[in-house]
């Protein structure tokens, strides 16, 4: 009987002492790391824009120009998948002031440019076949998947030189890692808005337009280190 008690005094403890083993000491850090790279890629926002008092007429005008900038955009040898439509709208519009009804006929149009250096030329190629909005121009990197395993690496690191740096002072170690986890992280780059790009294009003529700077490609990693 005593030997029965024994067994289950030992179970009813098992969950105590497992608990305890699990509570073990631990130190959670955010590591960040950060990859700096020159892009050699950039994305054009654009947009064919009319306005007028037929919505047949406007979205004729539109679909014309959508055709000619295709076009031209193949005959530069600008592969189809780099071509893409984002949204096409026809709207009407109504002017509280003169109470009058107007049409608005707009598509947008994402192109992706697999050389930088191409930018100036197909820009103006854009203009002169009757594109009128650009959106924004956003530069990217054709090898992001290798410098995303940079920061995220560097990241970790980060992470592990915090921890030691927060025990070392109550005379403990980092042990090794229990968890990690990667939290959301946004490539900082610049992206150019440029509402009035004919007429900037104009006044600037065969000069550059662009400065592209750097890609800040940065990563943050949770670590739970185990302290000894």
């Amino acid at each position: 009987m005593k030997k029965v008690l024994f067994i289950l005094t030992l179970i009813a403890a098992f969950p105590a002492i497992a608990q305890q083993n699990m509570e073990r000491p631990v130190v959670n850090v955010t590591g960040e790391g950060t990859v700096k790279v020159e892009p050699d890629e950039v994305l054009i926002k654009s947009r064919i824009e009319h306005e007028g008092s037929s919505a047949a007429e406007v979205k004729k005008q539109n679909d014309e120009v959508v055709n000619k900038v295709i076009k031209y955009l193949k005959s530069q040898n600008i592969d189809e998948k780099n071509i893409q439509t984002d949204y096409m709208n026809l709207n009407k519009r109504y002017d509280y002031n003169d109470k009058t009804n107007s049409y608005v006929a707009n598509q947008a149009i994402s192109i992706s440019l697999d050389d930088i250096k191409n930018y100036e030329r197909i820009m103006k190629g854009l203009l002169e076949n009757g594109l009128n909005r650009i959106d924004g121009i956003q530069f990217k990197s054709s090898e992001m998947e290798k410098y995303e395993r940079e920061a995220r690496k560097k990241a970790v690191l980060d992470a592990q030189n915090k921890a030691r740096q927060l025990s070392e002072p109550l005379g403990q170690e980092v042990g090794k890692a229990v968890s990690i986890s990667e939290m959301d992280y946004r490539n900082s780059q610049p992206v150019y808005r440029m509402d009035e790009a004919v007429e900037m294009s104009a006044a600037k003529g065969s000069q550059e337009t662009i400065a592209p700077g750097e890609l800040e490609i940065k990563i943050k990693v949770n670590v739970g280190f185990e302290l000894k």
